[in-house]
């Protein structure tokens, strides 16, 4: 039997499913997430073999982009950025295709990284380090690079990664239910490769009283007012607002669209791609410190960090 249990709130997290592309792997380890003041761990019996990743692409030429592994609130881990690096790249690649829609399976659209792969980065060397990181801001330079309009589908929470998966989309849409949050200094670590992003979404006076605070997750209409997404509505209307959305892009021209998008990172590329590096050397030098040990054994631990 799944269960869970409270750490300042309730948000039950349950099985953890691995696997890349067409290709299913089957894990024994468990994930901890931590959806801000909400943290749980779950532990259970066997794992399901699924694709951590679903690609879709319908007539219209509109890719649809699920992170599936809703038992753990679609959180990372190393297949998940690889297989999500790819599906971006796969479809921004096609001709035929005109849109990108990214979302996640079930009722959160993304945790972040899960907590206990980021506790096993604890023991791995540098430069160990600097290829997870360096993976994580590939995925995020696929979605912001992509010649296609990506719309993110926040179907629920979008949490530190899912946080800065919606920053890097070019329109986001979400259900009234979804809320968004940045815990990452509260576990000694910080929000590296998508603060970039996140910055450059929210300006940097909002950017820092998330990043320096780990406030309490922000409500849909907070984050609508903070210029994170773009619209919001009811959980049933989520779908006919991306349609919406769709339709617009789908009128104008998919030249027009790519030479767009190519402007604006041409605009900001050498800025985008020096910010990226100075990030993953960032997050290397903080894994290696002693806060962010204290912070994910306390976490795993279900225990305060010796500065709480």
């Amino acid at each position: 039997m799944d269960s869970f249990v409270e750490c300042g709130g309730a948000f039950p997290v349950v099985r953890c499913l691995s696997g890349r592309g067409s290709k299913s792997h089957l894990i024994k380890q468990r994930s901890t997430v931590c959806l801000m003041r909400c943290a749980v761990t779950i532990e259970s019996s066997s794992d399901a073999e699924a694709d951590v990743v679903i690609r879709d692409i319908d007539e219209r030429g509109v890719a649809r982009i699920t992170i599936n592994r809703p038992h753990v609130h679609n959180a990372w881990n190393p297949q998940v950025v690889v297989a999500l690096t790819d599906a971006v790249e796969s479809v921004s690649a096609m001709p035929q295709v005109r849109a990108v829609v990214l979302t996640g399976e079930g009722k959160s659209f993304s945790a972040g990284g899960d907590l206990r792969w980021m506790r096993g980065i604890l023991d791995q060397s540098s430069e160990q380090r600097r290829e997870d990181a360096s993976r994580i801001g590939k995925l995020l330079v696929a979605i912001d690079s992509s010649p296609k309009p990506v719309i993110a589908r926040v179907n629920g929470a979008a949490i530190g990664g899912g946080f800065g998966l919606v920053c890097a989309c070019d329109i986001a849409v979400a259900c009234n239910e979804a809320v968004f949050g940045l815990s990452e200094v509260r576990l000694g670590i910080i929000p590296a490769m998508i603060s970039p992003f996140v910055v450059r979404r929210l300006g940097e006076a909002q950017a820092r009283a998330h990043f320096l605070t780990g406030h309490d997750p922000m409500p849909a209409q907070k984050a609508l007012d903070a210029g994170l997404v773009h619209h919001v509505v009811g959980r049933g209307d989520l779908d006919a607002a991306v349609e919406a959305e769709l339709r617009a892009v789908l009128r104008s021209s998919p030249t027009a669209i790519a030479e767009t998008k190519r402007l604006f990172r041409r605009t900001g590329a050498r800025g985008l791609d020096a910010a990226i590096e100075d990030a993953t050397s960032a997050l290397v030098g903080t894994w290696e410190s002693g806060d962010a040990r204290e912070g994910l054994t306390a976490f795993l631990e279900k225990r305060s960090p010796s500065w709480h």
